[in-house]
This record gives C-alpha cells, sequence and structure tokens, in this order.
C-alpha cells in the first residue's frame, strides 16, 4: 500500500478547507487594513475578532489571520489580557518615521530621476492631474472621501519614485508610506480649512513634479523635505493639542 492511500482522509479535508480560508483572511485584511490608514478606525480602537466577524460576514479563522498579519506591519498591537488595538500614535514615533521616510525618499527620487522614462513621467503627469482633483473630505466623520483623496495621494507619491529600480527601496519606501497614512489621516480629518490648506498642499505637489520633471533631483528632494517636514508639524500640533495653523 503507498503512503497516499494510507494519508487519513481528514488531512486531505482540512487541507481544502485551510485553501478556502485564504481568499477570506486576504479579504479580512485588505478591509482592515483600509480602515486603518484611511477609514474609520483610529489610533487605539479595539479589534473584537467577535465583532469585526459580525461587521465584514467573515469566520473568525481569517479575522485572526488577518490581525497577525497587521501586527506584523505593525498596524496593530496585542497586549496580555487588553486584546488588540489599531497601534497608537505618538509623537516621538512621528518624528522617527518622518525622519526615516525624508531619507528614504530623497534615495528613491534620486534614482528616479536618473532612471525615469517617458512612461514614468507620464505617470507623474496623470496621478498628478487626479490629485490636485480629487474632492475633500466635508466632515470628520466624510471617510469614504478621505479615503479617496488618500489613494490618489498615495499614488501620486508611488509615481514618483516608482522608476528607482531597486525592489528593497521600494518595499521600505510602502512600508513608510503606510505609516505615513496613519498620521497623515489624523490630519485630514481635523483640519479646521480643509479647502486652503489642499490647495496649499496641491501647489507643493505641482512644484516637486516639475522639480522632477526636469530632472533637478537637488530641488525635487530639497521640495519633498519641506512637503514632509509641514505633514510632520501640522500633525505633531495636533497630537499635542495646539492649532493647526
Amino acid at each position: 500500500m503507498t503512503a497516499a492511500t494510507t494519508r487519513p482522509a481528514g488531512g486531505t479535508s482540512h487541507l481544502a478547507a485551510r485553501a478556502s480560508e485564504l481568499p477570506a483572511a486576504t479579504t479580512a485584511y485588505n478591509r482592515l487594513r483600509a480602515e486603518i490608514l484611511s477609514g474609520p478606525l483610529r489610533p487605539g480602537d479595539r479589534l473584537l475578532p467577535a465583532a469585526l466577524r459580525e461587521r465584514y460576514g467573515l469566520g473568525l479563522t481569517p479575522i485572526r489571520e488577518a490581525l497577525t498579519r497587521l501586527a506584523s506591519e505593525g498596524l496593530v498591537e496585542t497586549e496580555v489580557h487588553r486584546g488588540t488595538r489599531v497601534r497608537a500614535v505618538t509623537l516621538e514615533e512621528l518624528t522617527d518615521l518622518m525622519r526615516t521616510r525624508r531619507e528614504i525618499e530623497a534615495l528613491c527620487l534620486h534614482s528616479a530621476i536618473a532612471n525615469g522614462d517617458t512612461g514614468w513621467e507620464g505617470e507623474i503627469l496623470r496621478t498628478l492631474h487626479l490629485l490636485t482633483h480629487a474632492a475633500l473630505p466635508a466632515s470628520q466623520e466624510d471617510h469614504a472621501t478621505a479615503e479617496i483623496w488618500e489613494r490618489q495621494h498615495r499614488a501620486f507619491h508611488h509615481a514618483l519614485v516608482a522608476a528607482c529600480g531597486s525592489g528593497w527601496l521600494m518595499r521600505f519606501w510602502n512600508e513608510l508610506a503606510d505609516h505615513s497614512e496613519r498620521y497623515r489621516k489624523i490630519r485630514l480629518l481635523n483640519y479646521r480649512s480643509l479647502a486652503a490648506d489642499v490647495r496649499d498642499l496641491n501647489v507643493e505637489h505641482v512644484a516637486i513634479a516639475e522639480a522632477v520633471m526636469k530632472r533637478d533631483a537637488a530641488k525635487a528632494v530639497e521640495l519633498m523635505n519641506s512637503h514632509l517636514a509641514r505633514t510632520q508639524a501640522a500633525v505633531a500640533r495636533l497630537l499635542t493639542g495646539g492649532e493647526d495653523r
């Protein structure tokens, strides 16, 4: 009798059941991640698997797998006897995060400007156009509009560095961008004069894109550093209870 014929029937059914869970786990991960980065889930919110199961209409196993994956990415945190929560935000982490983001961004921009072709330039212009025409959230509860704005903002910034030619740099860039979104969401949904502010941001975005198109790496990095520093300062004021302007 071969090994295949002596394999317990339960093993095959277990593997099939496991495979059927994978799409659900991916769905749970994608939905949770989106709600943490640009949706209604805020830093410190509790993440109860039973409540998430009811909310998403998914099983507990994919929910738990999604939470484990998000914990490995630093987006959620689990404490003994206290359960799982959306990772908290702190001024110290913001400072460290944005300093590292500026350093990686500079490396990516230098390489992208050296390697980028006309297709890369076209994608920058396309995403810039969509970003400058993206609607703003009308209130702190307008998460859907905020999520769309964040998606366009992320696409533009990604387009700027997409031609850097390094998989590792892009991996670091994406992780830093994810965590930057967590902090920027605080500003986007709390800012008192959103329309005026985003017009200012669009001026910054256009200036960065122009410097990149001219292949002026030094100017592009200078403008990007200023752009990221401004966001950091605004979020820091909100974290410490100050006014945004």
